[in-house]
């Protein structure tokens, strides 16, 4: 598809010492979009410990600084008044369930149950990352009169840890709680913790300074063991204490598979009941207050902003994986399709004694060249189509051109060589005044920037043999393919184009004729109404007009056009802008195919589907491949995402080397192909997400001009037009 050209409207100069003009809204949302999802992102891997996460746990160590109270004492330690640590134990027949490492959507549900069912107590020592995830389950314990307490945010071995890092971790356990359940706890638990008896040196320190933030200790004097999930039976016999006496159990209800901790819980609380014993929170046990006080006013609500941001970065990344899926199934279905149908067309128009028609099409054609400011081109486009093989008159519309691009045409003098001149009107104004100055009834429009081969016209008009065609899209390839830029779209021409090209012509769903190449009937553009200017793309409404029409539209791989691509960046991105929102344009307009019959609607039910997946869909989603590609390198299994990301690309890669053997193209050109996915790609994802967000925000571009530097002098195997400098437009009437 080349750059549609509507009407053209200078710039104008800033004046100086004026108001500065704004960034466009088109450029800052996609900014603010891309901050967004990496803040997100970046937010859903420290939720989920794979960020700022420490995994390390310090073995056995002297216990020489442990005061003997302590290592003799009872499993509640308070350090609080800064003096001799205080140890407490539960009263006998009384036991404290202790459940560590939760919430968890699978396990504290069955858990709270069975607790519920035989209205038992206990006391849910929560990581700050589940609790943020899972506010509901939070909400639900205390609802229901149990105790929560602190277990750090991300569950490391504090040991190891700062004293900066030991407050950042409470304060974030803190307001994940606050933002789950509006309430706060004084309850700690130390992950990784034991008895009391194991305090070491390397631990007491922290449990000498969490008393200082104003936290109670909480250890275990019973180990169900139910981490190792020895069996049922085993878990109950760990969780009894001997004797009557009281006992703070441990427990866990995430971490794993607690299946057998919920079938111990059924059978041990009623056991338990049975012998006299009582279930409840730890304060109630103790008879003190209840160490879980309510949070209002900012606090609140900060915490609920944390908890809201936590979902939703949880809802964005589901949504990426749900889009990541929808993006492999298109490009593995767009490339299955590809090889699959494009090889069946090379096979059909290949093979020996093929042709269109009963006779080969040798009336002359009318060539329409529109031009704006084509200096530097058009000599190069004339002579190109001076050499053709096929009889034709050239018709060079300049369209308000400033540069002089008429005179060089006219000076050239040369036969069946006209120019029309016409006010500055656009692309679709100028084509349809060639149109109605053309002689003959088979018409080819190419850009003033692209070159012919002598075979190009001839190969183009024979698909015309068939009645049913209205229109055929040629081979449209990029002549200045030497920069790496100009190779990564030769790629994309060569793959990304012509090889759907081919797939939409078996399809029946051709969806542009590109205006560096195709041809048309007269009467298939009369009966359309000739070419719009309703969309930035007339080249592809054109074409979607001429199916719904009835009209067969379809490829000649032989008709091979050479044109200067983009050579910058900036260039790039205004052509690539304006191709995307003229698709979508074209889309929304013919979108009432889709509910029409005859066929319209078999355009509308095949052709609009397919255009809008694969060439809307399916590239703006694309760079998701490259987003989880970075985040597993950092944060994930980097073999495994960097196999299934070599796994795409070589998919990718096996699909553009058939596509250039098909095109009997040099593989050489692959080797930049990598690079292309990674970088060229980010680019026409930042361009189509521009054209989404202008659509959206009903933003209006205009046109413009592509600077051209003249470079794609011939086909590849003419002889090229060496100009000397001193050459002028007079010395240039005669044809070499």
């Amino acid at each position: 598809m080349t750059p549609p050209r509507n009407r053209r409207r200078r710039p104008r100069a800033a004046t100086r010492g004026g108001p500065r003009r704004s960034l466009p809204l088109r450029f800052v949302l996609p900014s603010l979009v891309l901050v967004a999802v990496v803040t997100m992102l970046m937010l859903r891997g420290y939720v989920h410990s794979e960020i700022l996460a420490d995994h390390r746990v310090r073995g056995e160590a002297a216990a020489d600084t442990v005061p003997e109270e302590v290592l003799e004492g009872g499993p509640v330690i308070d350090t609080r008044d800064g003096g001799r640590p205080t140890s407490l134990s539960v009263p006998d027949h009384s036991l404290v369930l202790t459940f560590d490492d939760g919430p968890d959507p699978t396990w504290t549900p069955r858990v709270l149950d069975v607790l519920k069912k035989h209205r038992a107590h206990a006391v849910f020592f929560v990581t700050g990352t589940m609790a943020s995830r899972h506010p509901e389950l939070v909400r639900r314990m205390v609802a229901e009169g149990h105790e929560v307490g602190l277990h750090t945010f991300n569950h490391p071995d504090l040991s190891y840890q700062s004293k900066r890092r030991i407050d950042w971790e409470l304060s974030q356990n803190q307001l994940a709680l606050v933002g789950s359940a509006g309430i706060r706890s004084s309850l700690f638990r130390p992950p990784y913790s034991s008895f009391a008896d194991a305090m070491d040196d390397a631990s007491w320190p922290v449990t000498q300074y969490v008393g200082t933030r104003g936290y109670l200790t909480v250890v275990n004097n019973t180990d169900s063991e139910d981490w190792r999930r020895p069996g049922v039976a085993r878990i109950i016999r760990n969780a009894t204490p001997k004797h009557g006496e009281g006992a703070i159990v441990l427990m866990h209800d995430s971490g794993g598979d607690r299946s057998q901790t919920v079938r111990a819980l059924d059978t041990f609380l009623p056991r338990m009941q049975d012998e006299g014993y009582r279930f409840q929170n730890l304060t109630e046990a103790l008879d003190a207050p209840s160490a879980n006080t309510p949070v209002t006013g900012v606090e609140l609500w900060k915490g609920k902003a944390w908890v809201g941001m936590v979902q939703a970065s949880d809802d964005l990344t589901d949504g990426l994986v749900v889009a990541l899926a929808v993006i492999g199934v298109l490009v593995f279905t767009r490339f299955g399709l590809m090889l699959v149908l494009s090889g069946a067309h090379a096979h059909r128009v290949r093979r020996k004694g093929f042709r269109w028609g009963p006779q080969p099409v040798t009336e002359p054609v009318s060539v329409l060249v529109p031009a704006y400011n084509e200096a530097k081109c058009i000599e190069n486009t004339v002579r190109s189509l001076m050499t053709s093989e096929h009889p034709i008159e050239i018709v060079v519309i300049d369209d308000g051109s400033g540069d002089g691009t008429a005179r060089i045409v006219e000076d050239m003098r040369l036969p069946n060589v006209r120019v029309v001149r016409q006010l500055n009107a656009g692309k679709p104004a100028a084509l349809n005044r060639g149109v109605a100055n053309a002689r003959h009834d088979l018409i080819v429009m190419m850009d003033g920037d692209t070159v012919f081969e002598p075979s190009t016209v001839r190969e183009l008009v024979q698909p015309f043999a068939d009645p049913r065609v209205g229109a055929v899209a040629g081979n449209a390839k990029v002549g200045n393919k030497d920069s790496m830029i100009g190779a990564w779209q030769h790629i994309e021409y060569v793959m990304g184009f012509n090889l759907d090209r081919r797939m939409y012509d078996v399809l029946g769903c051709m969806p542009t004729i590109p205006g560096a190449v195709g041809a048309f009937r007269r009467t298939a553009l009369e009966r359309v109404g000739g070419m719009s200017d309703d969309t930035l793309a007339e080249d592809t409404d054109i074409t979607m007009a001429l199916h719904r029409d009835g009209w067969r539209v379809v490829y000649s791989e032989n008709a091979r056009a050479w044109t200067e691509a983009p050579e910058t960046v900036q260039q790039l991105w205004s052509q690539r802008y304006r191709w995307s929102y003229g698709t979508m344009q074209a889309i929304w307009k013919h979108r009432r195919a889709v509910v029409d019959r005859g066929p319209s609607g078999r355009f509308g039910r095949v052709g609009l589907p397919l255009v809008s997946l694969f060439m809307v869909v399916a590239p703006l989603l694309a760079p998701l491949i490259d987003v989880f590609l970075l985040y597993g390198l950092v944060f994930g299994p980097t073999g495994k995402t960097v196999t299934a990301w070599l796994g795409v690309l070589a998919v990718q890669a096996v699909c553009a080397a058939y596509a250039f053997r098909l095109d009997r193209e040099k593989m050489t050109h692959l080797i930049s192909l990598p690079l292309q996915q990674i970088l060229y790609r980010q680019l026409m994802y930042v361009v189509l997400l521009q054209s989404w967000i202008t659509a959206l925000t009903g933003g209006r571009l205009r046109w413009q001009k592509l600077r051209r530097t003249g470079v794609v002098e011939a086909a590849p195997g003419a002889v090229p037009q060496q100009q000397s400098a001193g050459t002028t437009a007079g010395d240039r009437g005669a044809v070499r």
